[in-house]
């Protein structure tokens, strides 16, 4: 899979992000299976706990137009390694797509290519009795 044109917006919507307490600037572009694209970027509080990731504004933002069915998704962070979704956000995206593909990447390019499922295997075992 192509990720160019999701790891591009995602680096711009970077720059948006709402980060005065770690400085650690996180942007997601998120593809439907229909073709269009949402764009989150993480929103820190001063109750850490409030804080939004970027994976997530993105998934809240297709919710809200209306969409469910998801592809694809790029995480573009300021990072020597690319960095994955974390637990809460692989929770959010297994919930739409258990094949969705995720790429991250850093800002020299580096990037790291997976799945949803890879990433949080058997992440509705259990819950609804599957």
């Amino acid at each position: 899979m192509n990720f160019d044109s999701l790891v591009t917006a995602a680096r711009e919507v970077r720059e948006k992000a709402y980060a005065p307490y770690s400085r650690f600037q996180v942007g997601a572009a998120l593809r439907t299976k229909g073709g269009r694209v949402f764009c989150g970027c993480n929103v820190e509080n001063l109750s850490f706990g409030l804080t939004v990731c970027a994976e997530r504004a993105a998934v809240f933002a297709a919710v809200a137009a209306g969409e469910t069915q998801f592809e694809a998704i790029a995480v573009v962070a300021d990072s020597v390694q690319p960095v994955t979704p974390c637990g809460a956000c692989r929770q959010v995206l297994a919930e739409f797509s258990s094949d969705l593909k995720i790429c991250s990447a850093n800002l020299q390019d580096h990037r790291y290519e997976s799945t949803i499922g890879e990433l949080l295997p058997r992440a509705k075992e259990g819950i609804l009795g599957t």
